[in-house]
């Protein structure tokens, strides 16, 4: 099978091309390019875990401390050229949402799947970043967090809980 990168494709570069270091003057913040994501057609296993995590933090509050990534889950994103979501940037998530929302829908049937798989590990990443309140890289260039967690906010269904 082909592998995916992420980094090949000009129009994502150009939509999510601004940094999280933009200033107020910029037309869109990289945080609005997440919102603009959700806004476009979003497949289901997205809405799922989406839906999920916002129950969860919702209602208990990430009350536990979740796990971590197994072996797996790294050599997974690896496959792919994906950073651990805490060190990731903002632009970084937003062209990977871009490229996931594209493979969920494939009809590779096994692209799709590990599109939902990138999307649980994902999700599984924010939960312990958010219940534990930590990130190992501190740097503020580092918080592909937020937008992950704002594309949950915008798509779920239970976000006005």
């Amino acid at each position: 099978m082909e592998a995916y990168t992420y980094s090949d494709n000009n129009w994502v570069t150009q939509t999510t091309g601004l940094s999280a270091l933009s200033t107020e003057s910029d037309k869109f913040s990289s945080l609005s390019t997440s919102a603009l994501l959700a806004r476009s057609e979003v497949p289901p296993s997205h809405r799922r875990v989406a839906d999920n995590y916002m129950i969860i933090k919702k209602i208990y509050g990430f009350s536990a401390v979740q796990s971590r990534l197994t072996n797996a889950e790294k050599a997974l994103l690896a496959k792919y050229d994906f950073n651990p979501l805490e060190y990731s940037t903002i632009k970084q998530i937003n062209e990977e949402l871009v490229y996931l929302k594209k493979w969920a829908v494939s009809v590779e049937p096994t692209l799709k799947k590990e599109a939902e798989e990138i999307m649980q590990i994902r999700c599984k990443e924010l939960k312990f970043i958010v219940s534990s309140s930590y990130a190992n890289i501190t740097n503020e260039i580092y918080n592909g967090y937020m937008a992950l967690n704002r594309y949950f906010e915008d798509i779920s269904k239970y976000h006005n809980l």
